[in-house]
């Protein structure tokens, strides 16, 4: 299971993630300084734990590196929901209370997902005789 990824982490994961491709650390930096003071050397040094964690590979490109994403941010968020729910002593309860929390978009946007994952496992799952 990851761990939650720092707010520096996170910041650079995000433009990976975005960007799609592989990235070098200065491509970074310039976006980062569009938003904060920050030094070649941080990012440098949050890229190379994001590759020794295993969240990015890389690829020597001249005399830099170029890293690219390993997984998507969805596979992490639903990685950090996963843990978070399996460690509640009431998983139900957890997910009421969860639920609860949601935007009516974002129940919307569970019921498809539960859809396509019963379609996925043949619609044995609840609801599949109302398709």
């Amino acid at each position: 299971m990851p761990r939650q990824l720092g707010e520096l982490e996170d910041a650079v994961m995000t433009r990976v993630w975005q960007w799609n491709r592989p990235v070098t650390v200065r491509e970074v930096l310039e976006d980062l300084q569009q938003e904060r003071s920050i030094a070649y050397t941080t990012v440098m040094t949050v890229m190379d734990n994001l590759h020794q964690k295993g969240w990015v590979r890389r690829e020597v490109d001249g005399r830099a590196y170029r890293y690219t994403a390993v997984s998507t941010r969805a596979a992490y968020s639903a990685a950090l929901m996963n843990e978070a729910w399996s460690q509640s002593d009431n998983p139900a309860a957890a997910l009421v209370a969860f639920f609860g929390m949601m935007s009516p978009e974002q129940r919307e946007s569970l019921q498809a997902a539960v859809r396509i994952v019963q379609a996925d496992e043949g619609g044995d799952g609840p609801g599949a005789a109302g398709r």
